[in-house]
């Protein structure tokens, strides 16, 4: 590689292809006829590159015929983003002059009790445990971050950030100060415990790499090939790197094409204007895809004019214009005034293509699409890469279709995987209790009795018996309604087995050791699901995460409360990564952005390119306010969106290359990315050219069209006469007669709606008049023996009973016995005015027309002279009289007829009914508690005179029997549409396909 009177440093254009071109250039250069390249050292930046690199050595030796090739031996400097340790040569066994490291899980728990005793002592109010463990994880990463860039401590104190002390907010001055003061008692502690912190041992390992070095250079050749990191410490060992006589630096895409004036617009990237000066300026363009190699030059001492270009060209390259046009690409602002004068063919971007999808979903498909045309290519390898992991995930699975198994290489959370879903779950239960979504998601996770497939096809068949007794309004909480609720399912045995399973965790204290609690959900998790929650991947990587928590939170004797429980646990374990084993399609491969580094594919797709996704949303450092970091020297977070902007333009260098976004996701209308747009920008009037067109117009074909559907008819079922010989209730009349479909689907089909679990609690009128109507029931019954028991008392006694939500007794509670007051006082009222309560809560039938018509009444007073009142109760609002006069509300009318035929056989009611009156809970007039009556009296203008209101319900019951239970009518939807009924059974009547063309005769005739 020449001579060494320079550094020997390289770098590799993005249509080159790194892996490729880097092979083919060390292969000829280092391998030896008997050792191959086994004496050749390759430093990567991480063990997905080796993984890359190893591949691409294996395709040249196949491409050039050879019969084998012993490997180079890769080291791994570790990537601090993958939390990736250092390879063997840089931490050899037996290094002791170098302190161990603290481990990761006891770093964070102890930085958590101190920031519990700093803020003590500030006299600060405490944080919950799972705000303040979560404050310890971003405590963590600022100092990593500051130690990284050999920031000290004594630093924050210094003069370059007292200076700007004053110009910052109190948030920003107490969140230094709490850092300060935090980061101050860690060293401490360090020193005690004899370790230092991962990042400090990382530069001191590289330090020592790099003395070494210097001081006699190895015998075997190294090369440091794809890194790009420009810490301090690295970038001093690669210096070294470069100046040893059988050493190299290998660059990825350093622009070297780039005109002096754009590379010195990038700013100072390190190069201070005086001693102690800002290392990075105001107006640094710290987006740009080069700032960060610019960075690691100054800071290696390399001036850009010693990088020479690399000589040789991967299997896979471009075409030599697609690097000057990726260049032109990524101007800084100054600069890119040059496009006005670029001439055509150095704007146009062959094989790359601009693909816009309307929404995520068709990203997805219209990828997969172009995945799996690809793939009939022999040979021939595709790259999928995105930082939006939905849109990875969907895109393996639209590939499913074709039995193609594609990883994701960037995994995905620990949470989110089969076993971290149950452990998180039971965690939830730990913190809010048995609520029922939750418990029924936990009961029937796939992995529950996995082992054993007729064990889990009974538990199921048990658990969805319960489940079905369990919808509705949220039961109290505790496992008591529970075991009723069981017991109502005939399920009292299984429930018996699930609430021992689950019962350990119902009872954490205050200050529980966050150990025990671990301990407590591991073994309900094996009790619900044996070894398969620790089976695979994803079960391995909980169980490394489970013991290394316990441990350490033993050791340290960390304790919680159960409402941290859950928040704690899902951040432990969205903190871990979970990558799928090898065994996927070998020509196709999902990236992360920090996975696709040094990749190569003939075809690269680049999804979800929107604002946001690619480039991520930098988000301000929780601690240091972005003023401070600068003034620090430590780069700010946007300097990942030129991260971002490299990976990108190193992707451009492929062969054929998809630039691909959605208009829409699931959040709704999206950005496209600033990159997407400079693209756009950049070819202009040829973007049109550059438009994916064929692939998007395929998706509407890609599933076989569905057969035109005929226009759906408004349904009229036509029962036959012994399906429609059914007896009548008095609260279905109406229904009948206005909506005959729903009497239909709930009386004859016998079908009913199935309730939603966790059902609001507030808003169940169902619940609230059940409640209120076994209250008054039951204080009815009691007067009898008790004629002056007050209601109050007795009505809070019941809800108490009645173990209803907390939610609801505290919203309706009051409510409710405010108009029960107003009830009592109304009932004893009448009593002295010799109104006598009858019955409560009385069924009672009468025979019309040959037909059995029945109901319930709320209840039956008998009136001095002798004459009936019928009380209906109501929660909300009571039915006019003008809707009852309509035949909307009959329910009424039928008691009254039942009452006069004598049809309630309890409490001696039979008789001529003299008042109607509905008793309603709701507010009128500023007061819970009213009396309506339906009938027109007084000032009402519309409604059914006292004379008229039976022979009008008599009237609308003789034709309800005639025309549908003793005749042949069909039972028309919706026949009369102005009727309020319920729409329970719209879907079921497929309303929406039919109801337009009820009120548009036109569409009904066709035209």
């Amino acid at each position: 590689m020449g001579d060494k009177s320079a550094p020997e440093i390289y770098s590799i254009a993005a249509h080159r292809g790194f892996a490729d071109a880097l092979v083919a250039g060390v292969v000829p250069r280092y391998s030896e006829a008997k050792f191959g390249l086994a004496r050749l050292t390759l430093l990567v930046p991480s063990s997905r590159a080796a993984r890359t690199l190893s591949e691409a050595f294996i395709r040249y030796q196949g491409e050039t015929g050879a019969a084998g090739m012993l490997m180079p031996r890769m080291v791994t400097i570790g990537d601090l983003d993958l939390d990736e340790t250092l390879g063997a040569l840089f931490d050899p066994l037996g290094a002791n002059d170098i302190p161990p490291a603290i481990e990761p899980t006891q770093r964070w728990l102890e930085l958590a009790e101190l920031v519990r005793e700093e803020r003590e002592e500030l006299g600060d109010a405490p944080l919950p445990g799972a705000a303040r463990l979560r404050l310890a994880r971003e405590l963590a990463r600022t100092m990593d971050r500051l130690l990284v860039e050999e920031k000290a401590p004594e630093e924050l104190i210094g003069p370059a950030v007292l200076d700007m002390l004053g110009d910052l907010s109190g948030h920003w001055q107490n969140s230094l100060r709490l850092f300060a003061r935090v980061q101050q008692r860690w060293r401490t502690r360090l020193d005690e415990l004899g370790r230092v912190d991962a990042a400090t041992r990382r530069n001191m390992l590289f330090e020592r790499a790099a003395k070494k070095w210097r001081a006699q250079a190895p015998d075997t050749p190294i090369i440091a090939a794809g890194v790009t990191s420009a810490s301090p410490a690295l970038a001093r060992m690669l210096r070294v790197v470069a100046d040893l006589p059988n050493g190299a630096v290998i660059l990825p895409d350093l622009d070297l094409s780039l005109s002096q004036e754009a590379w010195d617009e990038l700013g100072r990237a390190g190069a201070t204007p005086e001693p102690g000066g800002e290392v990075f300026g105001a107006k640094d363009a710290v987006t740009h895809p080069q700032y960060h190699l610019k960075l690691l030059l100054q800071r290696m001492g390399i001036a850009r004019e010693e990088v020479r270009q690399w000589h040789r060209k991967g299997m896979t390259a471009a075409e030599p214009a697609r690097s000057h046009a990726i260049s032109s690409l990524f101007l800084p602002p100054q600069a890119s005034k040059s496009w006005i004068d670029l001439d055509k063919s150095k704007r146009r971007l062959a094989d790359v293509r601009l693909m816009t999808s309307a929404t995520s979903e068709e990203e997805a498909q219209a990828i997969a699409l172009l995945v799996r045309e690809a793939l009939d290519e022999p040979e021939r390898r595709v790259a999928v890469i995105t930082a939006d992991r939905s849109l990875a995930r969907r895109v393996a699975q639209h590939l499913g279709r074709w039995n193609i198994d594609a990883d994701d290489s960037a995994g995905r959370p620990l949470s989110l995987t089969p076993a971290g879903r149950l452990f998180g779950l039971l965690a939830e239960i730990v913190s809010h209790g048995l609520a029922p979504a939750g418990l029924i998601g936990t009961l029937a996770h796939p992995l529950i009795k996995r082992g054993d497939e007729e064990a889990r096809r009974i538990w199921l068949r048990s658990l969805r018996a319960f489940d079905r007794k369990l919808r509705g309004p949220t039961p109290a909480p505790g496992p008591e309604p529970l075991r009723d609720i069981a017991k109502d399912a005939g399920q009292s045995e299984w429930w018996g087995e699930a609430e021992a399973v689950l019962s350990p965790l119902l009872h954490i204290a205050e200050g529980t050791p966050l150990a025990d609690v671990i301990d407590a959900i591991a073994t309900s998790a094996e009790a619900l699901a044996g070894d398969a929650v620790w089976a695979r991947e994803d079960g391995r990587a909980l169980s490394a995460m489970v013991e290394d928590l316990r441990l350490h939170a033993r050791l340290l004797g960390t304790a919680i409360t159960a409402q941290d429980v859950a928040p704690v646990l899902r951040d432990a374990m969205e903190e871990v990564t979970v990558r799928p084993p090898y065994g996927g399609h070998p020509r196709i491969a999902i990236y992360g952005l920090l996975e696709s580094r040094m990749a190569r594919a003939d075809l690269v797709i680049c999804g979800g390119l929107n604002e946001g996704s690619w480039p991520q949303t930098p988000g301000a450092d929780a601690l240091l306010a972005p003023g401070i970091l600068r003034a620090l020297g430590v780069p700010g977070s946007e300097f990942r969106i030129g991260l971002a902007a490299h990976d990108l333009a190193g992707a451009m260098g492929a062969p054929e290359v998809v630039l691909s976004r959605a208009q829409r996701d699931t959040d709704g209308p999206t950005l496209p990315s600033r990159f997407l747009l400079r693209v756009e920008a950049l070819l202009g009037e040829l973007a049109d050219d550059h438009r994916e067109t064929r692939i998007p117009a395929m998706l509407p074909a890609l599933d076989r069209a569905p057969e035109l559907a005929e226009q759906y008819p408004r349904p009229e079922p036509a029962p036959n006469a012994a399906q429609r010989r059914i007896d009548i209730s008095a609260t279905a009349l109406d229904r009948l007669l206005g909506d005959p479909y729903q009497f239909y689907a709930q009386k004859i089909l016998g079908l009913q709606t199935l309730d939603p679990l966790a059902a609001d609690p507030f808003g169940d009128p169902a619940l609230r008049g059940t409640l209120a109507h076994e209250i008054l029931e039951e204080w009815h019954k009691a007067r009898c023996n008790d004629p002056s028991l007050p209601i109050r008392p007795f009505a809070e006694q019941k809800f108490k009973d009645a173990r209803v939500h907390a939610l609801f007794r505290g919203l309706w509670q009051p409510r409710i016995l405010a108009a029960l007051d107003r009830f009592e006082a109304r009932v004893d009222e009448a009593k002295e005015n010799g109104r006598e309560v009858r019955v409560a809560e009385a069924w009672g039938e009468m025979e019309f027309d040959g037909v059995r018509v029945f109901g319930k009444v709320d209840r039956i007073d008998r009136l001095a002279d002798g004459s009936l009142a019928i009380v209906d109760y109501k929660t909300g609002g009571p039915p006019s009289a003008a809707q009852v006069e309509a035949g909307y509300a009959l329910q009424m009318g039928l008691l009254g007829l039942i009452a006069r035929d004598g049809g309630f056989a309890d409490g001696d009611v039979s008789g001529e009914t003299a008042h109607y009156e509905y008793w309603s809970l709701a507010k009128k007039d500023g007061k819970f508690g009213y009396v309506e009556e339906p009938v027109k009296i007084g000032s009402k203008r519309s409604g059914l005179t006292p004379e008229e209101f039976l022979p009008a319900h008599e009237k609308h019951l003789k034709t309800a029997i005639a025309k549908y239970i003793l005749g042949d009518a069909p039972f028309i939807a919706k026949e009369n549409p102005d009727y309020p009924g319920y729409s329970d059974y719209d879907q079921l009547m497929r309303l929406e396909e039919w109801i337009v063309r009820l009120s548009d005769p036109e569409m009904e005739n066709g035209a």
